[in-house]
């Protein structure tokens, strides 16, 4: 279990580790049948026998789990699930595009942003953090399962797009002259480096949040969030 840990291990495997009460309860409602193996506390597992009646599970004692746990804090339950088949989208719907978002808890919170607002896919450049990452997979608080992410290894998927594809950098046009839209590319940056110009080529129009006060740039979950508020709304 320890070991599903390192990228290389949960690649080869297939599978993919989910931690605490509330995402696990989720998944089990949403993704029941990707289940390989679960642990938890016996007082959890009792507490929710009416979920667990297919699955084989595993009572471990609080010291156990935390030796188990890839978490500072474990939370009485853990799950093995197998991952989900990834598949690219056709660009039909609104699609967010990731440039080498390498923060696992910004990643994770941006699947969930896009949940949030019910965008169904995500396109991911080859930089970007582990989808499986068990900060990911906490920080997407079960969002992983609604949301589709592709990875965009050959770096081609914008190529050709139809419909305005948006680039959020910081010398575009305000965001709010922008009408709202239900179609289209939003392409979020690196949190350091911004959009590299490879991709950036690809964007037909460059958007803004217009700065008041003195901060260097926006976080890039807080920055995809607010662009998808006004965008979307």
């Amino acid at each position: 279990i320890q070991s599903l840990g390192l990228k290389k291990q949960r690649q080869q495997e297939r599978v993919f580790l989910a931690e605490g009460p509330k995402i696990v309860a989720e998944l089990l409602h949403l993704v029941p049948e990707r289940f390989r193996a679960l642990y938890a506390v016996e007082d959890w597992a009792r507490e929710n026998a009416s979920l667990l009646s297919h699955l084989p599970v595993t009572t471990v004692t609080p010291g156990e789990l935390e030796r188990l746990s890839q978490l500072q804090a474990p939370n009485r339950v853990l799950a093995v699930l197998g991952q989900f088949e990834s598949r690219p989208p056709d660009g039909s719907s609104f699609t967010l595009y990731l440039d080498t978002i390498q923060d696992p808890g910004n990643f994770g919170t941006i699947v969930r942003i896009a949940d949030w607002f019910g965008i169904g896919h995500m396109v991911c450049s080859s930089g970007c953090a582990d989808l499986y990452n068990p900060k990911v997979v906490q920080s997407t608080m079960a969002s992983i399962a609604r949301v589709n992410v592709h990875y965009d290894e050959e770096g081609s998927w914008l190529e050709g797009r139809k419909g305005p594809v948006y680039a959020a950098t910081l010398g575009g046009s305000s965001l709010y002259k922008e009408p709202r839209t239900t179609e289209g590319v939003l392409i979020i940056g690196n949190e350091s480096k911004g959009i590299s110009p490879s991709i950036l080529s690809s964007a037909t129009r460059q958007l803004t949040i217009p700065r008041r006060g003195e901060a260097e740039s926006l976080n890039a979950a807080v920055a995809t969030g607010i662009i998808l508020s006004h965008l979307l709304s």
